[in-house]
């Protein structure tokens, strides 16, 4: 907070470390309930296509505001609570995530473990999650978070998570066929400190995959996933949220890879993900940034993504950073129930997507199981 005037406080994100600037924010307010106040950002635009998000039960559940309170670079609210959150999005951090596996935690088909520690110290977590006794006929790893601020990821990986662990008839194949493993918090320091993590100096952690990685969490990543792929790593889905709002950034999309057979592949994804979809945020199959057009361009060799370092994984077939808006899809509100029904709709793409791939699956079937 720069400083504050009768009703009104004026504020700036931080960007500490990053190259530039970003947007991400989040603050408390306590003891003005019922107080009409405004808040007004001194910087860059940080307002997103909903509005600010507002938690009133200590930034578990959230809900939008709406762009009728924002003028400008700035909202007005009546206070709901002695203590309450703002923020540009609805933060997860780990103790969402701890949350999320404590009430699961007696399924047999979840178990969360540890990838690293982080530079600061902290577990860097993971999540398996689907077939995880016996020999599976695929893998498929998750990450998210390697930009810090894009919190609706983690969202959407609840949801794909539920879905894996539910009774549907893909939620059953999938138990059976795939074994997946994720790392909800790439960038573990950034998601709890508060960073915005994209574009952080030298380099984020989403551009780390060249040469000798900078972080522990990439690290460590690049040294586990190749041993337990076993030759069956099929497909390395990345999430991420985009810019803030407008044009594309309000809408569901892959980015295209520059490897030909990896962009057939996000193509036929794609279409299978539109033709299954069931959830409340709308997905076009051709929501697909094409390589080299607007900012999807070569990055230098020294700074490798993610995805085009699993790219080069033996085996893998879909290899594909998936963009999830912070507020709104197409005319739909994105936020914690939207993207956990996303993350079920990716759950029963994958799962199609992977059994059309096996042209002879009673053959893969009966040999998996003896």
């Amino acid at each position: 907070m720069e400083k504050t005037n009768a009703d009104t406080a004026f504020l700036r994100q931080d960007i500490r470390d990053t190259e530039g600037t970003w947007f991400y924010w989040c603050f408390r307010v306590r003891g003005a309930a019922g107080k009409r106040l405004t808040f007004r950002f001194t910087g860059s635009p940080v307002i997103g296509a909903c509005g600010p998000a507002v938690s009133a039960d200590a930034g578990i559940s959230w809900r939008w505001l709406g762009r009728e309170c924002v003028r400008d670079n700035s909202f007005t609210a009546v206070i709901p609570g002695d203590d309450v959150h703002f923020s540009v999005g609805m933060p997860y951090q780990q103790e969402h995530l701890w949350r999320f596996c404590a009430s699961r935690e007696a399924n047999a088909h979840l178990s969360a473990g540890t990838l690293c520690r982080s530079r600061q110290g902290r577990d860097v977590e993971t999540v398996s999650f689907g077939c995880l006794a016996g020999e599976p006929l695929f893998r498929v790893a998750f990450t998210c978070r390697h930009h810090a601020c894009e919190m609706m990821a983690n969202y959407v990986l609840e949801g794909f998570i539920d879905e894996t662990l539910s009774p549907s008839p893909e939620g059953i194949w999938l138990r059976d066929a795939v074994e997946f493993f994720s790392v909800p918090f790439v960038d573990k320091d950034g998601v709890e400190n508060g960073d915005q993590g994209k574009n952080r100096i030298p380099h984020d952690h989403n551009r780390d995959y060249a040469g000798v990685s900078l972080y522990p969490e990439v690290a460590a990543l690049r040294e586990f996933l190749p041993g337990w792929s076993g030759s069956r790593l099929v497909a390395f889905l990345d999430l991420h949220c985009p810019y803030l709002s407008g044009e594309e950034n309000e809408e569901i999309f892959l980015v295209g890879s520059p490897v030909s057979a990896v962009w057939h592949a996000q193509q036929a994804f794609a279409r299978t993900l539109a033709r299954v979809a069931q959830g409340p945020l709308p997905f076009s199959a051709d929501c697909i940034i094409p390589f080299g057009t607007t900012w999807n361009v070569a990055h230098p060799p020294d700074l490798l993504s993610s995805t085009r370092w699993a790219t080069s994984l033996p085996g893998m077939l879909l290899a594909t950073t998936i963009e999830i808006p912070y507020a709104r899809a197409g005319r739909r509100e994105v936020n914690q129930k939207t993207a956990r029904a996303f993350g079920r709709d990716l759950a029963r793409a994958v799962c199609v997507f992977l059994r059309e791939e096996v042209r002879n699956e009673d053959a893969w079937t009966r040999e998996s199981r003896g």
